[in-house]
């Protein structure tokens, strides 16, 4: 099985981040499985809690969606909490697409009766609690707590024992203290580095018990999931009825004449 991990940040500038990430998906994976890791490399990919950073990082993202269908990927994982570009990349492909955020909220209802988010700062809250509503489940949904990381790439520096890691880690807890007093049952971390940062401290629950989910976990045993049901579904896990249907193969090479000849490789002109 071969997965292609999206992430959204640029590999360099994120300390001990991709290394960690690396660490916790080849510790979690099945045997068998291989997890190709794609950072950001053409343009950003340190500042995609502004939208119109995200919208120009997201162009890269469906690029590589077009090269996992054509390179015989299983699965592709989007390893951003705001999802970005998750239906666009279900219309591009015919394999399992997933996004860290949804994929954490399901989760999240079948391990508590209801979830909250710890948000890295401010502007970034509302791109994630914007996924309750997308994905339907404001009515689980108890809130949402911040911490008060201005500087993404500033979780960097947390990845190594010293002051940076223990302030990241007391602004979390705090928040996700917040979200435990108002009845939170489960607490998500609202962004892959943070995730990888509280597993690679050994943290996975608040101080008051409340069970963390790892997001980057889930995240690939979803996706293993999700492969095996698409082989034994026939290759049908992913629906083409409507919302995910590409172009129809009698418009596909007008299509591919003006926006360019790899776009939709699924889709075979007549």
């Amino acid at each position: 099985m071969k997965l292609w991990y999206q992430s959204m940040s640029r590999q360099a500038e994120w300390g001990g981040y991709p290394a960690v990430l690396r660490a916790i998906l080849d510790k979690v994976k099945d045997p068998g499985t291989e997890i190709h890791v794609a950072g950001i490399t053409q343009i950003g990919g340190v500042g995609d809690q502004f939208r119109y950073l995200e919208y120009l990082e997201t162009g890269e993202v469906l690029k590589n969606v077009q090269r996992a269908v054509q390179e015989g990927y299983d699965a592709f994982l989007i390893g951003n909490i705001a999802d970005p570009g998750l239906r666009e990349a279900r219309e591009i492909a015919n394999i399992p697409v997933l996004g860290l955020c949804e994929s954490a909220m399901h989760v999240a209802c079948m391990m508590g009766a209801n979830f909250s988010f710890v948000t890295i700062n401010e502007k970034f809250t509302p791109r994630v609690v914007e996924n309750v509503d997308r994905y339907g489940l404001r009515s689980r949904f108890v809130g949402a707590s911040r911490m008060r990381i201005e500087r993404i790439t500033d979780l960097g520096p947390g990845f190594q024992p010293g002051p940076a890691q223990d302030e990241i880690i007391a602004q979390f807890n705090a928040a996700a203290r917040k979200n435990t007093e108002n009845g939170a049952e489960v607490v998500i971390a609202a962004g892959g580095v943070v995730m990888a940062l509280l597993a690679h401290a050994g943290i996975h629950a608040t101080e008051d018990g409340v069970p963390i989910l790892n997001g980057i976990t889930n995240l690939v045993k979803l996706a293993e999931a999700a492969v095996k049901l698409d082989r034994i579904m026939g290759g049908r896990f992913v629906s083409k009825k409507c919302v995910y249907a590409p172009p129809p193969a009698d418009q596909i090479e007008t299509f591919r004449k003006h926006y360019g000849q790899d776009i939709y490789p699924t889709v075979k002109a007549p």
